[in-house]
C-alpha cells in the first residue's frame, strides 16, 4: 500500500509500540516509517519500495521480510544476510510519482536493530531535498553492533552530517532541510560474512531551534604568520534560511593549545545574535598573536566556543601561529640537508604518520589529518567532491592542507589520486586512450605529450601525486587490466616509459615544482601482468592479482625490465603489486610482492638504486597472511614506505608505532622511509606553496588538450583487414551506422572514467564515434540495433565491443568473456549479410571474432579511445593515415590464451605488430626490394640511425603484410616488431623477409 497508509493514529502507534522509549507530553507522536509487515514492497525507483546495491555482483545484500517471535513491532522483521567485500547496503526511497515527507516537526529517527556484538560499524544515511530518492542530498552518520539482542537505536537529526565521499547531484544547499525527505539507506559492514534483522523505524520527538539554528566558523583552523592577527568569523544559519526566532548566545575564550601566554593577546567575552537575526548574519573575533626572534614549531591557539540556543560548531577553531625560523624551511638550503634536520626534529608517531596514507572519504572534514599526523591522502576511484568541478577539487584539497597547518611541523600533505589515462576522475577532463592504445601508436613522443596533458590537468585541481604509469607486461587478455598496459613486449612498455617525463618533468626532479608536473609512480612492482589464470583468490577475481610463477631470467627479462628504465628516467614513487611472485628455484613458493623484501629492498631500492619512497598498494598488506601487526611489519620491513591504509589508517597508525616500540621494526627503517617521503615532498615544493595553483585551471578539457587526444585516438587505431580497400570512407558515400559503443562515450573511454569501473552512457563531455562520423558524412543513419532498413547504402559501420570494467572486475570468467555480445553479433551478421561493411571494435583487449572475419570488409581495432570520437573518424574518414599496431597478439581462439610474441607455438589470428595503413604506397618489387631494405637496415644500425632504421623496417612491414596470415608467418614477423624495438633493424628486416618467403 502507498506510504500515507502508514499515517496511523497515535493511539494505535503506542498500542503497537510496548517497548518504545516514553515520550515527553508536548511531544507529537511517533510517525512510522516502516513496519516491515509487507506494507512495503521491494522494488527499484522510481517505485515506492526497498532495493539492495553493491559494489559488484556479489556485494548486495539478500533482504526478505520474515516473521519473529519476538519482533519488537507487529508480528514480522526485516531480515538480511551479506558477504561485502568493496561495498554494500539497501535502500528505502518513497515513490519518485508522490510528493516528498516532510520530516521538521521531529528530532530524529530511530529504529530496532538485533545487535551480533561484532563491534562493526553500521552507516545509516537519510536522502534530503532533489527532485527524488536518486537525485537527493546524502547525509549519514553510524552506529556500533557493540550489543546482543533488540536495542532501540534512536538518532537525532543533529547527528548527521552532509557525505562528503559522494553525492548524486553534486550536493544541493548542503543545509539538512527535513522538509523534503525521500526515505533512508543502511550501508554493511565489509571483510566478513554477516547477518541482521531491522524493525520499526519511525521518527520520534519534538524539533527546537538547535535543530533549526547553528553556529558556524569559517575555518577549523587559522594560520597566521608570528605577529599577525587571526579574524575568525562566527555565523549563525538556519534550515531554510529563515531569521531565527529565539536569541543564540555565542561565548569565547582562548584557552589550552600549545601557544603560550606571551605569544598571543588572551580574549574572552560573549555576544547575542537577537530573535530575528538573518541567516548567515557574521560576527568576527579576532585574535592577536606577538612577535619575538626565536626560531619555533607552529603553536596553537584553540577558541572555545560555548552556544546557547542553536547546535555549536563541531570543532574548536584554532588560531596557528606558523613554523618560522627552521633550517628545514629554508628553500635555499639543499632537499637532502632540508629533510635531515626535519627528521631530527620529529617524534615517532609523526614519523609514522607521514607513512600513512588515508582515503578522502574516510576522514570526513579532515580534523584526523592533525589528530593523526597524516602525511597522504588518495581519491580511490570515483572518490569525487562535490560538486565534481576542477574548482571543487582544488577547494577540497586547500581544506585538506590547510588541516596540516595545525600540526607542529606543518608538513604538507601529498595528496594522490589514480590519473590512468588523464584527470579520469574530473567530469570535463580530457580523457585520452588508455595504455594500450598508446602502446598500439608505436609513438613514444606521443606518450610523453599525453603524460603533460594527463600532469597539467592534475596540478591544476590542486593534486601533485599521480599513480600512474602501470609498467605491466600483459600476457594474458583474460586480464581485467590488460588495457591498462602498453602490450605484452617490455620492449613495448620501455619505449613508451617517456610518460614518466611527459608526467615528472626532468629525470633528476627539478621539474616537479612546477605547476604543470606531479610525481608520478610505476606500478605494479613487480609481474602483476604475468598472472596464471585460476590463480586469484580474491573473492570472484579468476587472474587479478594471483601468481606469478617465472624463473629468474624470465623475471629479469620480463617484468622487471620497465622497471629499470623506469628508475633511470627518476620515476618518484613505485607501488607493489597484489599479486604474488614465485621464482622457480628459490624455495620460497609464491609471496605477496608487499612481502617480498629481496625484490623491493633488494632489487629495486638496492640493486636498481632507485630512491624515491614506495607507495603500498590499496589494502595491500592485508593480503600478506598473519594478522595485522604481522602484516604492517612484514611490509614496511620489506621496504613499503607508505602503506595505502584506505579507511584503516587509524589501525595502521597505532600497529607501525607499536612495532617499533616493540623492536621489531627499526627506527633506521622508518628513518629511510620518512626521509624518501620528504625528499618528494620537498622537491614538489609542497612546503612553500601547499595549496592549489589554479592558474592552468582554464587548460583542462581544452581544444589544444583534446587536440593530443584526438591525435592518440587516431594513432591507436590498428587496421587488421581492408579488403578492396573499402578504408578510408568518402564523404559522399552512404553511410549506415549500428553497434552499441558508435555512440556511447561511457563505453569508449572505458574503465577508470569518473568512476572506478567506469560506466556506460553521458558520463563526462566528449565527441562519440557517430557524431565525429555524422561530421564528416554527407549521408548517415544511425540504427543501434540495425533494425532500420538495410537497404540503399554503400558502406555500412558496425562499432562494437565491451562496456566498462576495471581489475578483477573485468577478469574473463567473472561475469566477462572475450566474445561480443550477442546484441553485437546480431549487428554484425545483418549489417555484413547486406552491404559492405567495416566493424570496429570498442574494447580494452582483443575480441575473439571467429569465423565472422570473412564475412567482414574491413575491421579496426579501436581500443578505448577515450572522449576524442574525432581520432577514430580522422582515419575513417582518410584525413589520417592509419598506422596502428597491434601491441598485443589477436588470438582466434580463448583456448589459445596465454598467447604472446615470442612464443614456441604461435599462431593467432593477428601477429603482434599487425596493422595496416592507408594513404600510403606499398613499395613495389616484393622479395628483391626487401633485400635492399636489409642491407639499408644493417647500415643505419650501425651507423646508429635510428629514425632511418627504424622507416626502413616500417617500409618492409607494409611489404610483408599484403600476405595472408599464417603459422609459419605469424611468428617471424611478430619477433620483427620486437627487435624494431630494441633497435635492431637489420634482424627486424631477415625476420619479416622470412615471414614473406613463408608466404
Amino acid at each position: 500500500m502507498r506510504r500515507t497508509a502508514l499515517l496511523v493514529s497515535a493511539a494505535l502507534l503506542t498500542s503497537l509500540l510496548p517497548l518504545a522509549v516514553a515520550r515527553a507530553a508536548d511531544d507529537p507522536p511517533p510517525l512510522p516509517v516502516d513496519r516491515f509487515e509487507g506494507e512495503v514492497p521491494f522494488a527499484s525507483p522510481p517505485e515506492n519500495g526497498i532495493f539492495t546495491w553493491g559494489s559488484d555482483t556479489d556485494d548486495p545484500p539478500t533482504l526478505r521480510i520474515a516473521p519473529r517471535d519476538d519482533a519488537p513491532e507487529g508480528d514480522k522483521v526485516l531480515v538480511g544476510t551479506y558477504d561485502i567485500s568493496g561495498y554494500g547496503g539497501f535502500t528505502h526511497d518513497f515513490a519518485f510519482a508522490e510528493p516528498a515527507h516532510d520530516w521538521s516537526a521531529h528530532t530524529g529517527i530511530r529504529f530496532w536493530w538485533d545487535g551480533q556484538d561484532n563491534g562493526r560499524k553500521i552507516a545509516f544515511e537519510l536522502k534530503d531535498g532533489g527532485a527524488n530518492g536518486e537525485a537527493s542530498e546524502l547525509w549519514t552518520t553510524s552506529f556500533t553492533d557493540d550489543f546482543t539482542g533488540w536495542k532501540q537505536i534512536e538518532i537525532p537529526f543533529t547527528d548527521f552530517a552532509y557525505r562528503t565521499d559522494y553525492q548524486p547531484v553534486g550536493g544541493i544547499d548542503h543545509v539538512l532541510g527535513l522538509t523534503q525527505m525521500w526515505g533512508y539507506a543502511v550501508t554493511l559492514p565489509v571483510g566478513a560474512p554477516g547477518q541482521f534483522a531491522m524493525d520499526g523505524v519511525e521518527l520520534y520527538g519534538k524539533a527546537d531551534q538547535s535543530l533549526r539554528a547553528n553556529v558556524t566558523t569559517g575555518s577549523a583552523v587559522y594560520p597566521v604568520e608570528e605577529g599577525g592577527t587571526a579574524a575568525i568569523e562566527v555565523t549563525v544559519a538556519t534550515t531554510g534560511s529563515a531569521p531565527i526566532d529565539e536569541p543564540v548566545t555565542v561565548a569565547y575564550e582562548t584557552t589550552g593549545g600549545t601557544a603560550s601566554d606571551a605569544d598571543y593577546t588572551a580574549l574572552k567575552g560573549e555576544f547575542t545574535f537577537p530573535a530575528g537575526t538573518a541567516s548567515g548574519t557574521t560576527r568576527t573575533l579576532k585574535v592577536a598573536t606577538h612577535k619575538d626572534k626565536a626560531a619555533e614549531n607552529a603553536e596553537t591557539i584553540p577558541l572555545k566556543l560555548t552556544v546557547t540556543g542553536a547546535k555549536a560548531p563541531a570543532e574548536t577553531p584554532q588560531v596557528v601561529i606558523d613554523a618560522h625560523g627552521l633550517p628545514y624551511l629554508n628553500a635555499r638550503l639543499p632537499v637532502r640537508q632540508r629533510v635531515a634536520d626535519l627528521l631530527s626534529r620529529m617524534s615517532l608517531t609523526e614519523k609514522a604518520g607521514q607513512m600513512t596514507q588515508a582515503e578522502r572519504g574516510a576522514v570526513g572534514t579532515g580534523a584526523d589529518i592533525a589528530a593523526h599526523d597524516l602525511g597522504s591522502l588518495l581519491s580511490g576511484g570515483g572518490s569525487t567532491p562535490t560538486p565534481n568541478t576542477a574548482a571543487a577539487w582544488a577547494r577540497m584539497i586547500d581544506a585538506f592542507q590547510l588541516r596540516a597547518q595545525a600540526t607542529r611541523f606543518q608538513i604538507p600533505l601529498v595528496y594522490g589520486v589514480d590519473a590512468v589515462h588523464g584527470h579520469n576522475n574530473l567530469v570535463g577532463a580530457t580523457v585520452l586512450p588508455h595504455n594500450i592504445g598508446i602502446g598500439a601508436t608505436r609513438d613514444p613522443q606521443l606518450a610523453q605529450q599525453a603524460g603533460a596533458v594527463t600532469a597539467a590537468e592534475v596540478r591544476a585541481t590542486g593534486i601533485p601525486w599521480d599513480f600512474a604509469p602501470c609498467l605491466c607486461v600483459t600476457r594474458d587478455e583474460r586480464w581485467g587490466r590488460s588495457y591498462e598496459s602498453f602490450g605484452e613486449d617490455p620492449a613495448l612498455v620501455e619505449s613508451m616509459e617517456t610518460v614518466v617525463q611527459g608526467l615528472q618533468g626532468a629525470r633528476n626532479g627539478e621539474d616537479l615544482d612546477r605547476n604543470d608536473k606531479v610525481l608520478a609512480t610505476a606500478k605494479h612492482f613487480v609481474g602483476d601482468g604475468g598472472t596464471a589464470y585460476g590463480s586469484s583468490t580474491t573473492g570472484t577475481y579468476t587472474i587479478d592479482q594471483g601468481v606469478t610463477t617465472v624463473t629468474r631470467q624470465q623475471l629479469d627479462a620480463v617484468h622487471l625490465a620497465p622497471y629499470r628504465t623506469a628508475v633511470d628516467r627518476g620515476v618518484g614513487t613505485v607501488m607493489p603489486s597484489y599479486s604474488s611472485l614465485d621464482v622457480v628455484g628459490d624455495g620460497l613458493g609464491p609471496v605477496k610482492m608487499h612481502a617480498r623484501g629481496d625484490m623491493i629492498n633488494g632489487v629495486l631500492k638496492q640493486r636498481l638504486g632507485f630512491d624515491g619512497f614506495v607507495i603500498s598498494d590499496w589494502n595491500g598488506i592485508d593480503q600478506i597472511p598473519g594478522d595485522y601487526a604481522s602484516d604492517v611489519r612484514t611490509s614496511v620491513n620489506a621496504g613499503v614506505d607508505m602503506v595505502m591504509a584506505p579507511y584503516a589508517y587509524k589501525d595502521f597508525h597505532t600497529a607501525l608505532v607499536a612495532e617499533v616500540r616493540a623492536g621489531r621494526v627499526s627506527e633506521q627503517r622508518i628513518d629511510d622511509a620518512v626521509a624518501r617521503i620528504l625528499t618528494q615532498k620537498f622537491r614538489l615544493g609542497l612546503f612553500e606553496k601547499p595549496y592549489a595553483d589554479t592558474s592552468g585551471a582554464s587548460k583542462i578539457g581544452s581544444a589544444r588538450h583534446r587536440a593530443v587526444a584526438r591525435e592518440a585516438a587516431a594513432e591507436s587505431q590498428v587496421l587488421l583487414k581492408n579488403s578492396g580497400g573499402l578504408l578510408p570512407l568518402k564523404k559522399s558515400q552512404k553511410v549506415y551506422v549500428a553497434g552499441s559503443n558508435a555512440d556511447d562515450i561511457g563505453n569508449q573511454s572505458g574503465g577508470w572514467t569518473v568512476t572506478w569501473q567506469g560506466s556506460s552512457g553521458d558520463i563526462t563531455p566528449g565527441t562519440t564515434i557517430l557524431e565525429a562520423m555524422r561530421r564528416n558524412s554527407s549521408s548517415l543513419t544511425y540504427s543501434k540495433d540495425a533494425s532500420a532498413p538495410l537497404s540503399g547504402y554503400d558502406v555500412g559501420v558496425v562499432v562494437v565491443g565491451e562496456t566498462p570494467y576495471a581489475e578483477g572486475v573485468g577478469d574473463v570468467g567473472n561475469g566477462h568473456d572475450l566474445q561480443l555480445s550477442a546484441a553485437d553479433q546480431a549487428a554484425v551478421d545483418k549489417v555484413c549479410a547486406a552491404m559492405k561493411c567495416a566493424v570496429l571494435i570498442v574494447s580494452g583487449r582483443p575480441q575473439l571474432v571467429g569465423d565472422r572475419l570473412g564475412g567482414i570488409d574491413a575491421l579496426v581495432a579501436s581500443w578505448l579511445p577515450g572522449t576524442e570520437g574525432d581520432g577514430v573518424a580522422d582515419v575513417l574518414y582518410g584525413k589520417r593515415a592509419f598506422t596502428g599496431q597491434l601491441p598485443v597478439t589477436w588470438p582466434k581462439s580463448e583456448a589459445q590464451l596465454p598467447i604472446n610474441v615470442g612464443d614456441p607455438t604461435y599462431d593467432p589470428q593477428f601477429p603482434y605488430g599487425w596493422g595496416l595503413t592507408t594513404l600510403t604506397k606499398v613499395p613495389d618489387g616484393g622479395a628483391a626490394t626487401l633485400k635492399a631494405l636489409g642491407a639499408a637496415a644493417r647500415a643505419a644500425e650501425r651507423a646508429g640511425a635510428d629514425t632511418t632504421g627504424r622507416a626502413l623496417v616500417t617500409k618492409a612491414r607494409l611489404i610483408v603484410q599484403q600476405k595472408d596470415v599464417t603459422a609459419a608467418f605469424a611468428k617471424p614477423f611478430a619477433a620483427a616488431d620486437h627487435l624494431l624495438l630494441t633497435g635492431r633493424y637489420g634482424e627486424a628486416v631477415a625476420k619479416l623477409t622470412e615471414a614473406y618467403k613463408s608466404a
